[in-house]
């Protein structure tokens, strides 16, 4: 039987005209024409099954020979540090810096004598800094590796003592006790999954201890009969105290008042405190380490840290983040409510001239990436039905938003106004789609 008239297969585009697409020939001049044409193919394929439309048949292709690199999403979630899309995102200064450390650079070198200099000093300058409490820092290449340091340099052989309900999962299977054992220290555990007390430390603490652990619990809330330790309290009990405030929150913020910061729990007490570089401070992926000079010292010359250091990347965009000006992650944080809403109210009009309708609704916005658990941000963001879903996330530019009750909510918190127009376009470009 031959195909109907309207056969919507009779509309998949030529392979030769596909080829001459600009950007897919491109791409072939990149990674060469036979890899291209296997993609052009298999979404040629993907179209007469009916798995996408004819129209999207040139974005899937460019999709299959996306590069090594990752692809830039835009984030519609509206969670601001989302784990699969990198945490935060760089700031433009970050990125200049970045780009200028990828030749030959002044990482480890003193131009001046043209000797040989502390390695990434800029960024250590910075970061002090940013926490003058601290007497020294150090960085370190993520935040277990900041904690795995730590007890290495700390407590091998030794104990650390820590409270049950601290002991953590931090993501993907990784749990804090197996972490901290495979250093060789042995966990004292001491209180109970809801209540710990003083009392509890002080019994646990003795000649073999190598350190006072203090967690917290940034992915979770536990409620109700509890009871923690402050840091205040645990810094009388005469032994090193190592507080893990993991978001990298280096000043208090009043959006976030019971997320802990590295200035206040250092004049809490706390001797180090580590913390992650790619959260709440906005940076690149490291660990930070902020302490007592002589601890901070001796992790620094510890023979694990030549393993765990930093590339002279990861330290540009550090220094960037902290010498630049507001971060993308703080200006997600901080955006105006009545500001998104206008924003999402122009895009909707703009789409209602191209024929899309969409909706705009309230919605709720969270911190991610282990920070700030039970915070939420009003916003708003456009509605769409839920089958523009899937080819928003695998188009040209693509969109990651989150499906809800059926809708497919794409929440600008996260979006930079710049990129409103490329939001509109990436919607335009989905092909025919019902619109109730």
């Amino acid at each position: 039987m031959r195909d109907g008239p309207a056969d919507p297969r009779r509309r998949v585009p030529r392979t030769d005209a596909l080829l001459a697409d600009p950007d897919l020939a491109a791409a072939a001049n990149s990674i060469g024409r036979g890899r291209v044409k296997a993609a052009v193919t298999a979404a040629q394929d993907r179209a007469r099954r009916g798995e996408i439309t004819p129209e999207r048949v040139r974005d899937a292709a460019l999709a299959a020979v996306a590069t090594a690199a990752p692809r830039a999403v835009l984030n519609a979630t509206g969670v601001v540090l989302h784990t699969n899309l990198g945490r935060a995102p760089l700031s433009a200064t970050a990125v200049e810096a970045v780009v200028a450390a990828a030749g030959h650079t002044d990482v480890e070198l003193d131009l001046r004598t043209g000797r040989r200099a502390r390695r990434g000093r800029d960024a250590l300058a910075a970061l002090a800094a940013a926490v003058p409490d601290a007497g020294a820092v150090h960085v370190v290449n993520n935040g277990a590796a900041a904690l795995v340091l730590a007890a290495t340099a700390l407590a091998a052989g030794a104990e650390i003592v820590v409270s049950r309900g601290e002991l953590v999962e931090i993501g993907d299977g990784f749990r804090l006790p197996d972490l901290l054992e495979s250093t060789g220290a042995r966990l004292r555990e001491v209180g109970t999954t809801n209540r710990t007390t003083l009392a509890d430390y002080a019994a646990a603490v003795g000649p073999r201890t190598g350190f006072v652990l203090k967690v917290h619990p940034s992915n979770f809330l536990v409620t109700g009969f509890t009871s923690a330790v402050a840091v205040q309290e645990l810094a009388t009990l005469g032994v090193p105290v190592v507080a893990d405030i993991g978001s990298g929150l280096l000043a208090p913020d009043p959006l976030l008042p019971d997320e802990p910061d590295a200035a206040t729990t250092l004049r809490a007490g706390a001797h180090l405190v580590t913390a992650s570089g790619d959260k709440l401070l906005g940076g690149p992926q490291a660990g930070l380490l902020l302490g007592d000079t002589d601890l901070v010292e001796r992790l620094r010359r510890h023979p694990l840290a030549r393993a765990l250091r930093v590339d002279k990347l990861t330290l540009a965009a550090l220094a960037g983040t902290l010498h630049g000006p507001t971060t993308p992650t703080r200006a997600a944080l901080h955006a105006d409510p009545a500001a998104l809403r206008e924003r999402a109210e122009r895009l909707r009009d703009a789409l209602g001239v191209d024929g899309r309708k969409a909706e705009v609704v309230p919605c709720a916005s969270v911190v991610g990436g282990g920070g700030a658990p039970g915070v939420e941000l009003d916003s708003w963001a456009l509605s769409l039905p839920e089958s523009y879903a899937e080819p928003l996330r695998t188009g040209e530019q693509p969109v990651l938003g989150r499906v809800v009750r059926g809708r497919l909510l794409l929440d600008l918190r996260c979006v930079p106004a710049g990129a409103d127009e490329a939001l509109r376009t990436a919607i335009l470009r989905v092909g025919d789609q019902p619109c109730g």
